[in-house]
């Protein structure tokens, strides 16, 4: 049974990445036909590294713990279904700008809508609840901490301060002096 679900899971998961890559695509060909600009495509693919890691990582632990679920799989499921509405408030709100890639386009202010009001990055934060949630529902804490991790790392050292400077240039550099 556990097995099953942990499959189910994984293509859901998969059919959603490769559904938002298209997304991310067809809004990426919008914006560049505004003049949108993008920055940080050195790092882009750290992410895809670290994404499919993740997904390998939590299936292949899970398969070694023979197929169990945490005990506390309620919280798990719950914190996953959380993340993922999260996650499409974001996309829904920012429309045609959503974007797995860094898109600015000059003049345009960042958009404030939505989960924007609340949180400067609420899809970073969809995406780390994500990582952490689903490798602990199905008992691959290994996976969990070691890509939580990962991904803290490429957020705060690469990732937010990339996107921060290119969105608010010189204006965040002072902001970020005092």
């Amino acid at each position: 049974m556990v097995k099953t679900i942990v499959i189910i899971l994984a293509v859901t998961i998969i059919c959603q990445r490769l559904i938002e890559l298209y997304i991310a695509k067809r809004n990426r060909e919008f914006v560049i036909k505004l003049g949108a600009k993008e920055y940080g495509a050195s790092h882009y693919y750290c992410f895809f590294v670290l994404h499919i890691g993740w997904m390998l990582g939590w299936i292949v632990e899970c398969y070694i713990s023979g197929w169990t679920l945490n005990r506390y799989w309620y919280i798990w499921s719950t914190l996953f279904l959380l993340a993922q509405l999260l996650r499409y408030w974001c996309i829904i709100s920012l429309g045609y700008y959503w974007n797995t890639r860094i898109l600015v386009i000059s003049g345009i202010q960042p958009i404030c809508c939505g989960p924007y009001r609340f949180f400067k990055h609420p899809n970073y934060m969809a995406v780390t609840l994500e990582i952490l949630s689903v490798p602990l529902l199905c008992n691959a804490i290994f996976t969990a901490l070691f890509a939580s991790l990962c991904n803290a790392f490429l957020l705060k050292c690469i990732r937010i301060p990339e996107e921060e400077k290119a969105v608010y240039g010189q204006q965040q550099s002072l902001y970020s002096m005092k």
